[in-house]
Protein backbone atom coordinates (compact mmCIF):
# COMPACT_ATOMS: atom_id res chain seq x y z
CA UNK A 1 0.00 0.00 0.00
CA UNK A 2 2.54 2.64 0.74
CA UNK A 3 4.84 1.31 -1.81
CA UNK A 4 1.86 2.37 -4.48
CA UNK A 5 0.93 5.44 -2.91
CA UNK A 6 4.27 6.80 -3.71
CA UNK A 7 4.36 5.31 -6.82
CA UNK A 8 0.87 7.18 -7.48
CA UNK A 9 2.63 10.53 -5.98
CA UNK A 10 5.94 10.44 -8.16
CA UNK A 11 3.35 10.04 -10.93
CA UNK A 12 1.32 13.44 -10.42
CA UNK A 13 4.46 14.69 -9.17
CA UNK A 14 5.43 14.00 -12.97
CA UNK A 15 2.12 14.65 -14.13
CA UNK A 16 2.12 18.23 -12.81
CA UNK A 17 5.38 19.41 -14.08
CA UNK A 18 4.34 18.50 -17.66
CA UNK A 19 1.48 19.85 -17.42
CA UNK A 20 3.20 23.20 -15.68
CA UNK A 21 6.03 22.97 -18.91
CA UNK A 22 3.37 22.47 -21.02
CA UNK A 23 1.03 25.81 -20.24
CA UNK A 24 3.56 27.92 -18.42
CA UNK A 25 7.24 27.42 -19.64
CA UNK A 26 10.50 25.94 -17.89
CA UNK A 27 10.35 28.77 -15.38
CA UNK A 28 6.45 28.36 -13.88
CA UNK A 29 7.68 24.79 -13.16
CA UNK A 30 9.21 25.18 -9.78
CA UNK A 31 8.93 22.59 -7.23
CA UNK A 32 6.77 24.50 -5.17
CA UNK A 33 4.10 24.81 -8.33
CA UNK A 34 4.73 21.37 -9.00
CA UNK A 35 3.74 20.18 -5.47
CA UNK A 36 1.01 22.82 -5.72
CA UNK A 37 -0.71 21.48 -8.65
CA UNK A 38 -0.04 17.43 -7.70
CA UNK A 39 -1.83 18.29 -4.29
CA UNK A 40 1.51 16.96 -2.45
CA UNK A 41 3.24 19.87 0.04
CA UNK A 42 6.40 21.02 -1.35
CA UNK A 43 8.26 18.96 1.48
CA UNK A 44 7.06 15.93 0.38
CA UNK A 45 7.64 16.56 -3.03
CA UNK A 46 11.38 16.95 -2.05
CA UNK A 47 11.15 13.26 -0.25
CA UNK A 48 10.90 11.65 -4.00
CA UNK A 49 13.14 14.35 -6.06
CA UNK A 50 16.04 16.07 -4.59
CA UNK A 51 16.03 19.04 -7.52
CA UNK A 52 14.05 20.38 -9.81
CA UNK A 53 17.02 18.49 -12.44
CA UNK A 54 15.66 14.97 -11.08
CA UNK A 55 12.16 15.69 -11.83
CA UNK A 56 13.88 17.30 -15.33
CA UNK A 57 15.32 13.89 -15.88
CA UNK A 58 12.30 11.53 -15.04
CA UNK A 59 10.54 13.56 -17.47
CA UNK A 60 12.82 12.72 -20.24
CA UNK A 61 13.20 9.26 -19.15
CA UNK A 62 9.25 8.82 -19.76
CA UNK A 63 9.27 10.65 -23.28
CA UNK A 64 12.70 9.15 -24.28
CA UNK A 65 10.56 5.68 -23.61
CA UNK A 66 8.05 6.65 -25.44
CA UNK A 67 9.29 7.93 -28.36
CA UNK A 68 11.68 4.55 -27.99
CA UNK A 69 8.14 2.25 -28.57
CA UNK A 70 6.68 4.58 -31.14
CA UNK A 71 9.76 4.43 -33.48
CA UNK A 72 10.47 0.56 -32.80
CA UNK A 73 6.78 -0.03 -33.41
CA UNK A 74 6.77 1.70 -36.67
CA UNK A 75 9.88 0.55 -37.97
CA UNK A 76 8.72 -3.26 -37.15
CA UNK A 77 4.91 -3.02 -39.14
CA UNK A 78 6.88 -1.27 -41.83
CA UNK A 79 10.63 -2.07 -42.48
CA UNK A 80 12.08 0.68 -44.76
CA UNK A 81 13.02 -0.19 -48.41
CA UNK A 82 14.85 3.02 -49.02
CA UNK A 83 17.40 5.46 -47.08
CA UNK A 84 14.80 8.54 -47.43
CA UNK A 85 12.30 5.40 -45.59
CA UNK A 86 14.71 4.64 -42.74
CA UNK A 87 15.38 8.56 -42.36
CA UNK A 88 11.29 9.17 -42.35
CA UNK A 89 10.83 6.60 -40.28
CA UNK A 90 12.60 8.18 -37.44
CA UNK A 91 11.85 11.83 -38.34
CA UNK A 92 8.07 11.19 -38.64
CA UNK A 93 7.56 10.16 -35.08
CA UNK A 94 9.90 12.42 -33.61
CA UNK A 95 7.89 15.57 -35.30
CA UNK A 96 5.30 13.70 -34.51
CA UNK A 97 5.89 13.34 -30.79
CA UNK A 98 7.11 16.51 -30.49
CA UNK A 99 4.35 18.43 -31.86
CA UNK A 100 2.11 16.60 -29.46
CA UNK A 101 3.69 17.00 -26.02
CA UNK A 102 4.94 20.71 -25.92
CA UNK A 103 6.82 19.73 -22.14
CA UNK A 104 9.55 17.63 -24.28
CA UNK A 105 10.33 20.04 -26.54
CA UNK A 106 10.86 22.66 -23.24
CA UNK A 107 13.43 19.75 -21.95
CA UNK A 108 14.62 17.92 -25.11
CA UNK A 109 16.12 21.45 -27.13
CA UNK A 110 16.56 23.89 -24.12
CA UNK A 111 18.51 21.13 -21.59
CA UNK A 112 19.23 23.15 -19.01
CA UNK A 113 21.85 20.69 -17.56
CA UNK A 114 24.30 17.68 -18.19
CA UNK A 115 22.10 14.76 -16.84
CA UNK A 116 19.67 15.82 -19.70
CA UNK A 117 22.11 16.24 -22.59
CA UNK A 118 23.75 12.74 -21.69
CA UNK A 119 19.90 11.32 -21.63
CA UNK A 120 19.13 12.99 -25.47
CA UNK A 121 22.61 11.86 -26.78
CA UNK A 122 21.86 8.10 -25.31
CA UNK A 123 19.01 7.99 -26.86
CA UNK A 124 20.33 9.32 -30.41
CA UNK A 125 23.32 7.29 -29.67
CA UNK A 126 21.09 3.78 -29.18
CA UNK A 127 18.77 4.88 -32.21
CA UNK A 128 21.62 5.31 -34.49
CA UNK A 129 23.21 1.87 -33.81
CA UNK A 130 19.37 0.26 -34.37
CA UNK A 131 19.00 2.16 -37.37
CA UNK A 132 22.78 1.38 -38.82
CA UNK A 133 21.93 -2.71 -38.12
CA UNK A 134 18.77 -2.18 -39.72
CA UNK A 135 20.19 -0.21 -42.96
CA UNK A 136 22.71 -2.81 -42.96
CA UNK A 137 20.44 -6.26 -42.74
CA UNK A 138 17.65 -4.27 -45.20
CA UNK A 139 21.09 -3.77 -47.83
CA UNK A 140 20.18 -0.18 -47.68
CA UNK A 141 23.97 0.81 -46.49
CA UNK A 142 26.94 -1.14 -47.64
CA UNK A 143 28.09 -3.78 -45.89
CA UNK A 144 31.60 -2.11 -44.86
CA UNK A 145 29.32 0.84 -43.69
CA UNK A 146 30.52 1.95 -40.10
CA UNK A 147 29.08 2.56 -37.60
CA UNK A 148 30.40 6.36 -37.46
CA UNK A 149 28.36 7.03 -41.02
CA UNK A 150 24.98 6.78 -39.00
CA UNK A 151 26.39 7.92 -35.29
CA UNK A 152 27.21 11.49 -37.34
CA UNK A 153 24.01 11.16 -39.66
CA UNK A 154 21.78 11.65 -36.29
CA UNK A 155 24.26 14.52 -34.83
CA UNK A 156 23.62 16.17 -37.54
CA UNK A 157 19.98 15.59 -37.53
CA UNK A 158 19.72 16.00 -33.96
CA UNK A 159 21.67 19.69 -34.21
CA UNK A 160 18.97 20.56 -37.18
CA UNK A 161 15.83 19.46 -35.18
CA UNK A 162 17.56 21.38 -32.33
CA UNK A 163 17.31 24.57 -35.18
CA UNK A 164 13.60 23.42 -36.07
CA UNK A 165 12.55 23.65 -32.46
CA UNK A 166 14.39 26.48 -31.13
CA UNK A 167 13.16 28.65 -34.48
CA UNK A 168 9.22 27.46 -33.59
CA UNK A 169 8.64 25.51 -30.40
CA UNK A 170 5.12 24.99 -30.63
CA UNK A 171 5.39 22.97 -34.27
CA UNK A 172 8.89 22.59 -35.28
CA UNK A 173 9.87 24.46 -38.65
CA UNK A 174 9.11 22.78 -41.41
CA UNK A 175 11.61 24.05 -44.06
CA UNK A 176 14.30 22.86 -41.57
CA UNK A 177 13.23 19.69 -40.74
CA UNK A 178 12.82 19.29 -44.78
CA UNK A 179 16.44 20.09 -44.96
CA UNK A 180 16.81 17.96 -42.38
CA UNK A 181 15.53 15.21 -44.20
CA UNK A 182 17.20 16.12 -47.57
CA UNK A 183 20.94 16.66 -45.52
CA UNK A 184 20.87 12.96 -43.98
CA UNK A 185 19.51 11.48 -46.51
CA UNK A 186 21.97 12.56 -48.92
CA UNK A 187 24.33 11.73 -46.52
CA UNK A 188 23.75 8.28 -45.99
CA UNK A 189 23.57 7.55 -49.64
CA UNK A 190 27.19 7.92 -49.96
CA UNK A 191 27.10 4.70 -48.81
CA UNK A 192 24.18 3.00 -50.23
CA UNK A 193 25.21 -0.13 -52.23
Amino acid sequence: MLQRRGVERVQAILDAAEQLLETGGYEAATLKAIGQRAGIPTASVYHYFADRFQVDAELIRRHVGHLDKRIDTGLQQDSPDSLRAAVDAVVDPMVAYFRAHPSCVELWFGRRNATLDELVRAFDESLADRLWQLALDQGLLRAETPRLVMQLAFEAGSRLFDVAFRSTPTVGDDAVLDEARRLVTAYLQLYAP
